[in-house]
């Protein structure tokens, strides 16, 4: 089993260069405006991945009574899923769920 380490802070996105403010109610692991991640971590929250790669959405999956959003590694091609934010770019998850799936 994984084990969760709840770091909650902020950060510039690397893709889209925007302010990124903390979630405040679980860890924040995306950019909300663009929904892409950064290659951080190996178990959640431990930031002990050394390759530090641009995680690019390219999917949607449902997960209970939310979404999961799947990414792949653009330095070393690692899949990845990371559960939604409540304030996601929700436009961009529904383009992501109509998308062909190319992974």
């Amino acid at each position: 089993m994984k084990k969760f380490n709840m770091i909650d802070e902020g950060f510039v996105c690397e893709n889209c260069g925007k302010e990124v403010e903390k979630l405040n109610y679980t860890a924040r692991d995306h950019c909300p405006y663009c929904l892409h991640s950064k290659h951080v971590d190996i178990n959640p929250g431990d930031r002990a991945n050394t390759c530090k790669g641009l995680l690019k959405p390219v999917g949607i999956e449902k997960f209970k009574d939310t979404y999961k959003i799947i990414y792949k590694c653009m330095k070393c091609g690692e899949m990845h899923r990371n559960i939604t934010a409540s304030d996601d770019n929700f436009n961009l998850i529904i383009d992501l769920s109509v998308q062909k799936k190319d992974f």
